[in-house]
């Protein structure tokens, strides 16, 4: 059983320890029965599923209020979520990417349109931000958004669009032209049915997920589709990944967890000459990394989520320390998981085989590690400046 006495710590309130306990419950009766042979099928069958248990109405805001994202919950829901199954984790933390736009910016008609949908998993929604000339330089995206009467008129292509392929729904962002650079970027709402949007092409990669290539082609949207204002769309996605960017570290968290579980009851039932591999001390020496690891991440993750929810405007310094360290010890904890297996930690199927293929994606995507140095760096300078 993994340790839960983080959800004492005083991040918390009792309404966090009770989703946890129940969102464990619904876990161990409910995730063991979707079968992985088909990701979009399994994908398509989580995000109901969810819907149904009432978890996704922590993936949004509320509709009617515009209040209900709360870090800390999200950050619960996908920790426990990866330690069970790393697709469940991205059918959740999908939901509320995909629709993080709609929920800080959204206008009521928009949210009431789409946010009820998603919350109740009827809607399967996807963040379209990448291009292939503009991963982590988002200022550098080149696809257009034409203004053409009440109408804007979309041309260009993103890639590496997690849900590509089986969203309903797409959070899209093109240049406007407003200004260069950051400056010119908008976010629009397209529905997967719009005419000129094509799937290009599905991605496969080594931790199978739905992911594609779009391409769009005089797509054709109302004004309406608009969210927030022209030339905001830059500010949008930095807004929408400050508040995400903390839970990529919280699944990193869970997969961590999970593989020191693992590593734990291989090493106290695996013997070596009649005695448990526990016993050896080099065992134990590795057994204390990796528990101090997932704990200095746990603190880590729950300090971002916590300042967060306490009304910081942004929290860029906590979420980029929080994923970097997270995703970075995440591997090197599964790494040693997999060690400790022996020849098993690398057969396939294995648990620990697949939190190997399952961990090294989060290092890349919302944030790559080495660019979230770059970020803690800037910001411990500017911080040392306005001493």
């Amino acid at each position: 059983m993994s340790d839960r006495s983080f959800l004492d710590w005083p991040f918390f309130e009792p309404r966090h320890k009770a989703l946890a306990d129940a969102l464990e419950s619904w876990a161990q009766s409910h995730l063991s029965a979707i079968d992985h042979s088909d990701t979009d099928a399994a994908c398509r069958a989580l995000v109901p599923g969810l819907g149904e248990a009432g978890f996704l109405t922590h993936s949004a805001v509320d509709p009617e209020t515009g209040t209900g994202l709360d870090v800390r919950s999200l950050c619960l829901i996908r920790e426990t979520l990866a330690r069970h199954d790393g697709l469940a984790d991205f059918a959740f933390a999908m939901q509320g990417l995909g629709t993080g736009a709609i929920s800080l910016f959204g206008t009521p008609a928009q949210r009431g349109e789409w946010l009820t949908q998603t919350r109740a998993g009827k809607v399967i929604s996807a963040f379209a931000l990448t291009e292939p000339a503009s991963g982590s330089d988002v200022a550098n995206s080149a696809m257009t958004a034409t203004r053409d009467g009440d109408h804007f008129v979309l041309n260009g292509e993103k890639t590496w669009i997690s849900n590509g392929g089986i969203a309903d729904v797409y959070c899209v962002f093109a240049r406007t032209g407003e200004a260069p650079g950051a400056k010119g970027l908008s976010c629009f709402i397209v529905p997967a049915d719009t005419p000129g949007l094509e799937i290009a092409e599905r991605l496969e990669v080594i931790a199978p997920h739905p992911l594609a290539t779009l391409h769009f082609t005089d797509c054709r949207i109302p004004v309406s589709a608009l969210l927030g204002e022209a030339g905001a769309g830059f500010r949008i996605a930095m807004s929408v990944l400050d508040v995400f960017r903390s839970t990529v570290a919280a699944a990193a968290l869970g997969f961590a967890r999970r593989a020191l579980d693992e590593a734990l009851h291989r090493v106290t039932t695996r013997k070596v000459q009649g005695a448990p591999l526990f016993d050896l001390q080099m065992v134990q020496g590795h057994i204390a990394d990796m528990a101090l690891d997932v704990d200095a991440a746990a603190l880590l993750v729950y300090r971002a989520a916590w300042t967060k929810d306490s009304g910081a405007p942004r929290v860029t310094r906590e979420a980029a320390m929080a994923k970097l360290f997270a995703t970075d010890r995440a591997q090197q904890v599964i790494d040693k998981a997999v060690q400790l297996h022996g020849g098993d930690g690398v057969r396939s199927g294995e648990t620990v085989e697949k939190l190997y293929r399952e961990i090294r994606a989060l290092r890349i995507y919302e944030g790559a590690s080495d660019v979230q140095r770059v970020v803690i760096a800037r910001q411990a300078l500017g911080a040392f400046q306005q001493g």
